[in-house]
């Protein structure tokens, strides 16, 4: 497959611009000459994209009579003329579809001839909705040029669209794709747009968004407590952006928070207000120069950039650069989009600098996409000012973030301008799916036969605002794509609350996903594979089997199960959930592991967090309130700290994230990892005896090396670098071990290493483990539509139960009762 996959704008094999099974069968070519009438079905992401009046060109070039049209499966046309013409008629269909256009499927079969002049488009049809709905997609050049151009009658109009560009997912309240299905309903055309609407030589033909300033939606700018402010709406908005204040703006898929990035005492208060004191902010600059002053721009990110998805592309830091430290602190990375609206591009015009754009919502809640939340929740000393419109929000969408580092794109978060364009399932459901996710980073997913639906990011499922977002999305999805799941499946945790969601549900069989499983899982159904694969699943927290944390986990699995052929060596997690938020506690339990009880002294670590050391450690040794953990995240945690990297952490990964940003790539040294036998564990079953090993990748001697390191001041990016190599370097000599028989008979003969969970989200590391897998021959699926972290999950999930499902000699009923081994 080609690279590109991560781009369902792109042309290439993996969008299926060209049919998957255009129908060639035997008889059903037409020489030149007699007339003849087609039926075609046209099934993929067909509507809302202008591809009605596409054929409808195309069929008037050829001359051809007949019609096109909608119904809840996508695009139906009849077309009749010379066979030779209805051939090439056939032949062209998905060549030059318009850009916003997916082609899953295009079949065709000989009906009668009717002898009807011309071609025309039809009424929309009922008739199921196996339709796919389009993704949102940024505003177009050609819109562009219209919104700066003082002569056109849509000048500055903050509402420009056409069939190539605007609101779609985030607007759609049913199928077919019509305007009466969206929320641009509540707004009749005029009869300069409706002129438009209705002619098929212009490019706003059926652009159900479309509006002008005479009909559309109308722009305001409110105070907290909703009273509308006097001015021009961004002209306003960007004085008050320029003067330091908070503004809320309305965007496609909910209410984000800006602020003038170049002002630190303004984004600082930002943070207070948001309750955001570390974690990076995405920022919003007007063009690509702007993007290129701040950031390192090569051909793969200008790509990224000006896609339709337009997500937040997260690039190197350029030295000297006008951002405020506050943006984010301490990263030497940056977050940058260009604007997708075109209220975001009149904004950016106003206020000339970049500009903070983060999620409207306090930290860990759901985004605010209604208006009446809006001042609410963000209008209570939060925002002093809202960049608001009338245009309803039917569902909320955060932004599409992308990591670009050492040569790799690598998705963080998939949403907007991706969601919910659909991932192929290489094995089609028997069943109607429903895959709940994880905990963290909540996505889901529904399937329907060989469709994989996944949502938009929901966030992390830990409060009730959450909690209802994830149950309105479903229930949201279900009624759009039309399935009603008859096979559930969650995370094996109990206590998840995507789990209690799911065992409430009735009238379904439940299947329970290993967590590790499901993440190697979503590896090989992000890259379409299905075989018996090592996969390494490298995460924070997942429950295991056996009682302990997992989260450094070598695992040889497929689709219907999976053996744990290695893992890191477990260590205690001092305090439980206090040791993620406190990673000197992982530092304390590493080195008294390593030690033996007797860590050295005068270590800086030691020495910050004296008061408590001793405590710390002495429960750890206890067990009490000590689970242990393989998590390779909490190995991270221990190493930083050890750095001085983050004692005391505000964000998930934000310790990892410190580590990998202080490494010296240029260091090639690597601290040594021991590989010892230890007792294997089969598809979450329990225990085994027997031939089956399981390896153990101990820490002991590099937390060891580290200290040494240390004490004897070497710096902390050779520290984090000869880390790092010598993870990747005992990561590579496990599965070569795996592979070589070591785990007899699992593993033997493997060749393919899928790497998965959200450590992987460390390009550094990600970088090392690839390049050392290929030098021990091995071939390595990354991910690279979804993420690897828990956003990720349902994917895999979904990918189990699809095949679980198909498996015969495999009872569902079994899986519900616990009886099973997934």
């Amino acid at each position: 497959m080609a690279d590109t996959a991560f781009e369902p704008f792109d042309r290439d094999p993996d969008r299926g611009t060209r049919p998957d099974d255009l129908d060639r069968r035997p008889g059903r070519d037409f020489a030149a000459g007699r007339t003849t009438r087609v039926r075609i079905r046209v099934e993929g992401i067909v509507q809302g994209v202008g591809f009605r009046p596409y054929v409808h060109a195309l069929a008037r070039r050829l001359e051809l009579s007949g019609w096109v049209g909608n119904d809840g499966r996508g695009v139906f046309i009849e077309a009749e003329g010379p066979e030779g013409d209805v051939t090439r008629f056939r032949e062209e269909l998905p060549c030059q579809a318009p850009p916003l256009a997916l082609i899953h499927r295009i079949s065709a079969d000989v009906i009668p001839v009717l002898g009807e002049r011309g071609f025309h488009i039809a009424g929309s049809r009922d008739g199921g909705r196996s339709t796919l709905i389009p993704a949102d997609a940024a505003t177009c050049d050609d819109c562009l040029a219209e919104l700066f151009d003082p002569a056109c009658r849509r000048y500055l109009h903050p509402f420009v669209n056409c069939t190539n560009c605007g609101p779609r997912f985030t607007v759609v309240t049913g199928l077919p794709y019509d305007r009466e299905a969206t929320t641009m309903a509540a707004f009749p055309m005029c009869g300069e747009c409706a002129a438009e609407y209705h002619d098929p030589s212009d490019r706003r033909f059926h652009a159900q968004p479309i509006c002008c300033p005479a009909c559309g939606p109308a722009l305001r700018l409110l105070g907290p407590p909703g009273r509308p402010m006097d001015g021009d709406p961004v002209e306003t908005a960007a004085a008050l952006l320029r003067a330091g204040r908070i503004v809320a703006v309305k965007g496609l898929g909910g209410y984000h928070l800006a602020v003038d990035a170049t002002n630190g005492p303004a984004v600082r208060m930002l943070r207070e207000r948001k309750h955001r004191p570390d974690k990076p902010f995405a920022v919003m600059v007007a063009d690509l120069a702007m993007a290129a002053r701040l950031c390192e721009i090569g051909p793969d990110a200008e790509r990224l950039l000006n896609s339709p998805a337009r997500p937040i592309v997260v690039l190197p830091r350029r030295a000297g650069e006008t951002i405020a430290d506050e943006t984010a602190p301490g990263v030497n990375r940056l977050g940058i989009m260009l604007p997708y609206t075109a209220l975001h591009h009149l904004l950016a015009r106003k206020l000339t600098c970049p500009y903070v754009l983060t999620s409207g919502n306090v930290s860990d809640e759901p985004i605010v996409h209604r208006d009446r939340d809006a001042t609410d929740r963000l209008g209570r000393g939060l925002a002093d000012a809202f960049l608001t419109h009338d245009r309803t929000i039917q569902a909320r969408a955060e932004d599409s973030v992308i990591l670009l580092a050492h040569g790799r794109r690598i998705p963080i978060r998939r949403s907007r301008g991706f969601a919910p364009l659909p991932l192929p399932l290489s094995r089609p459901a028997r069943r109607a799916i429903l895959a709940c996710g994880a905990e963290l980073k909540s996505t889901f997913c529904l399937v329907r036969g060989g469709h994989a639906f996944l949502s938009p990011h929901v966030g992390d499922l830990k409060d009730y605002a959450t909690l209802r977002a994830f149950t309105e999305e479903i229930t949201r999805f279900r009624r759009l794509f039309d399935v009603t799941p008859e096979l559930v499946v969650h995370d094996a945790h109990p206590e998840y609350l995507s789990t209690k969601y799911a065992q409430e549900l009735a009238d379904v069989d439940l299947v329970a996903v290993q967590h590790h499983h499901a993440h190697i899982a979503s590896c090989l159904a992000d890259g379409g594979e299905e075989g018996t694969v090592i996969g390494v699943a490298f995460d924070g927290t997942g429950h295991g089997p056996d009682g302990t944390v997992w989260g450094g986990e070598l695992l040889v699995a497929d689709l219907t199960g999976f053996t744990r052929a290695g893992h890191l060596a477990p260590v205690p997690m001092p305090g439980g959930t206090a040791a993620i938020r406190q990673p000197w506690r992982m530092a304390a339990a590493h080195l008294d592991a390593a030690f033996d009880g007797a860590p050295p002294p005068d270590l800086a670590v030691r020495l910050r967090n004296a008061a408590e050391w001793d405590r710390v450690t002495a429960v750890a040794r206890s067990g009490l309130n000590s689970p242990l953990t393989s998590s390779a995240g909490r190995l991270f945690d221990a190493v930083a700290a050890l750095c001085g990297l983050g004692d005391r952490v505000t964000f998930e990964g934000q310790a990892a994230m410190a580590l990998e940003q202080r490494a010296d790539p240029a260091e090639q040294r690597a601290y040594p990892m021991r590989i010892e036998p230890g007792t294997a564990f089969v598809n979450g079953a329990g225990p085994v005896t027997g031939p089956v090993t399981c390896l153990v990748i101990r820490g002991d001697d590099l937390i060891r090396a580290v200290a040494e390191d240390l004490l004897r001041g070497t710096g902390e990016a050779e520290v984090s670098a000869r880390f790092h190599n010598g993870l990747a370097a005992a990561v590579a000599a496990a599965c070569a071990l795996v592979r070589d028989g070591a785990t007899a008979p699992a593993g033997a003969g493997i060749g393919t290493v899928a790497l998965s969970g959200g450590v992987f989200q460390n390009a550094l590391l990600l970088d090392r483990c690839v390049r050392a897998l290929k030098e021990r021959g091995f071939r390595v699926l990354t991910h690279r539509r979804v993420p690897p972290n828990d956003a990720g999950i349902c994917l895999g999930q979904a990918a189990v139960a699809a095949a679980m499902d198909l498996a015969p000699a495999r009872s569902v009923s079994a899986w519900s009762t616990g009886q099973g081994r997934v």
